[in-house]
């Protein structure tokens, strides 16, 4: 029944938001040691609003975290008056180790790998988080990441690039995630199954529209419906 799962990672495998706070704090950390002159211009709350004037004006972009997290660092050197293009480099490098240390949901680490033993995991996420630095790399068969395809969930480019990853018919995948438009609009418009993780117990936003053909409260409500003689969806 089940060919297939593509997994949404940020706040579906692990929350984001404390992630993120982490990383603008240790890159904070690195420009005060390394390049006092920006951070004094771009303390750590004028920098997060640089990065979200930056990716307003480039909604092109909106898919490449990672470029515009560097056009916010060579914007902030550049009007501090310091030129060190190294010093960029070794500044994202820093944020990116921090982006990459995360804390797993507490069901995630023993429900993922049985979920891996049953079905092919194929990762599918408009973040760059790195699942070989995160430690996960083992239980999937590859990823697929907004920045690298060029365009971002719930645009069905994304999703159609995973099937042919899987070399899968869309109807064959089922896909998990937490975003009811990024996540569950986007599948079904892509012809794929899709789950939606609720965590929060939060009501489905478009109640006289589509739906998700499943709702789990985590990743082991999913292996559990999924390990059992689950009936076809409809």
């Amino acid at each position: 029944m089940v060919a297939a799962l593509t997994l949404d990672l940020d706040d579906t495998l692990w929350p984001i938001r404390p992630v993120i706070e982490r990383c603008e704090q240790v890159l904070d950390e690195f420009l005060n040691e390394h390049a006092p002159t920006v951070v004094q211009r771009f303390p750590l709350a004028a920098m997060r609003q640089l990065r979200l004037r930056i990716a307003d004006e480039q909604p092109h972009l909106a898919h490449d975290l990672p470029r515009l997290r560097r056009l916010s660092l060579e914007h902030a050197f550049s009007v501090s008056g310091v030129e060190a293009a190294d010093l960029i480099e070794r500044a994202y490098d820093c944020f990116y180790a921090a982006r990459n240390q995360v804390q797993l949901y507490d069901e995630v680490a023993q429900a993922l790998p049985e979920l891996a033993a049953r079905h092919p995991l194929l990762a599918l996420t408009n973040g760059n988080a790195d699942l070989d630095s995160i430690g996960l790399a083992g239980h999937f068969q590859g990823s697929v990441s907004a920045w690298q395809v060029g365009c971002a969930k719930p645009d069905r480019r994304i999703f159609d690039h995973a099937c042919q990853q899987l070399a899968l018919a869309p109807e064959r995948i089922w896909h998990v995630g937490d975003d009811p438009d990024c996540d569950v609009l986007g599948a079904l418009g892509a012809g794929m199954r899709a789950v939606w993780m609720n965590r929060d117990g939060r009501d489905w936003p478009y109640p006289d529209g589509p739906q998700p053909d499943l709702v789990v409260r985590d990743l082991a409500h999913l292996r559990d419906w999924l390990f059992k003689d689950a009936p076809a969806l409809a």
